[in-house]
Formats: structure tokens, sequence, C-alpha cells
């Protein structure tokens, strides 16, 4: 498999995630399907892109769309 389109696939599914708002790891596995795991993936390469900022105003991190 092509990783551009294994780990692209995985973004862009995080990405419509955050589209609608601000999420937990937890919350975008919940909206997506995907595992924690794989939602990391997709974190990353949106982060290597610049794409996604990140908090952590309490207990878990929040990751929202620039």
């Amino acid at each position: 498999m092509d990783p551009v389109e294994f780990f692209g696939t995985k973004a862009g599914k995080v990405w419509e995630a955050l589209s609608n708002g601000e999420k937990t790891i937890n919350q975008i596995c919940e909206v997506t399907g995907l595992t924690r795991r794989e939602v990391a993936m997709g974190l990353g390469w949106l982060a290597r892109e610049g794409k996604i900022s990140i908090r952590k105003p309490g207990r878990h991190h929040v990751f929202r769309l620039l």
C-alpha cells in the first residue's frame, strides 16, 4: 500500500471531524470510527502540514484546525 494513501486517508477523516469544531482524541475516534493509533497518525500528518493547533485546558489535549 502507498504510504501517502495510507496516512492521508486517516488525516482526511480527522480533518473532517475537526471541521465541525475542536475535539479530543476520544471524540475524534467516536466521530470517525478510527482507532486511537489511526487518529494519532492523522493528527501527526496534519501537524506536520501546520494545519492544527493543540491546547490542554485540563486533563486532555484538544485539537482544532487552523
